[in-house]
């Protein structure tokens, strides 16, 4: 049996930024990726592949890059904090920055209860049914990451947050009895927040809206209308205004055809009170 450990997966988002400044510091020296490979007596090719983000910029190069670049050791920098595992996808680290800084938030789940409202326990559940498997270092990461998100829910001046729920994601016990109790208890606490409305969409609806899967709507402090979208195999971050608006007209309806808050509350003591 080979005992050595397969290699650690790099942040590739991050590969990427680093990709993207090592280009700015190129066009601001005036060289095209010829000519700088050919200051550093290396391929062409190592380059684009860097700036591309498809292939990891060593320490030493950094610094020889940040000498001829006159970058200042910020290369160098970028290197030596690259993460060794990346936190979020390419298109998720972009929808979870807009998530810090959004004013509003509407998000419709059908599966699962929605990232921002799910406890460590579930999350973990969640992560670790995961086909292929993370690895140990790779999952506690991704789980410290979406726990860490709820920090918004608490915030002095927190976004107007709306969360619609399919029933079945309330109802299927992910982790086991506890894990499902805890994490039924965490809506319900949380379901008073002031600026938080929780609806569930009842599981004897003949039809609604949602039927084509989740999605998140979001407003920007410039008030920017954006949307997100994941799938079994990709993400996708939405902001062509008539798309958004096609999803926003969805959500809408959603609004209409769940429980009110109030009679959400009351359903999410029912399914505690028959656990």
């Amino acid at each position: 049996m080979n005992s050595r450990k397969s290699p650690r997966k790099k942040n590739l988002s991050a590969m990427k930024m680093l990709g993207a400044q090592l280009a700015a510091a190129r066009h601001a020296a005036g060289l095209t990726q010829r000519a700088l490979a050919e200051r550093l007596k290396i391929d062409e090719e190592t380059i684009a592949s860097i700036e591309q983000g498809r292939r990891p910029l060593k320490p030493d190069l950094a610094a020889l890059l940040d000498e001829v670049l006159d970058t200042k050791g910020l290369l160098s920098a970028g290197v030596a904090n690259l993460p060794e595992i990346d936190q979020f996808p390419m298109w998720a680290e972009l929808y979870v920055h807009h998530e810090r800084e959004a004013i509003a938030l509407s998000w419709y789940d059908a599966l699962v209860v929605p990232g921002l409202l799910q406890t460590e326990a579930y999350a973990r559940a969640l992560l670790s049914g995961r086909v292929p498997a993370y690895d140990p270092d790779e999952l506690d990461t991704r789980i410290a990451a979406r726990v860490g998100r709820r920090e918004i829910l608490h915030q002095k001046v927190s976004p107007t947050l709306s969360f619609v729920v399919w029933e079945p994601a309330l109802r299927m016990p992910i982790g086991g009895r506890e894990t499902h109790l805890d994490q039924l208890r965490f809506l319900r606490e949380h379901s008073e927040l002031p600026g938080l409305a929780l609806q569930v969409l009842p599981l004897n609806r003949p039809a609604h809206a949602g039927t084509a899967g989740p999605f998140i709507l979001l407003e920007t402090p410039d008030h920017q209308h954006l949307a997100y979208t994941e799938s079994q195999r990709g993400s996708q971050w939405v902001s062509d205004p008539n798309e958004v608006s096609i999803l926003a007209r969805k959500y809408a309806m959603l609004r209409t055809q769940a429980l009110t808050t109030e009679d959400s509350r009351g359903l999410l003591d029912r399914l505690l009170g028959e656990q």
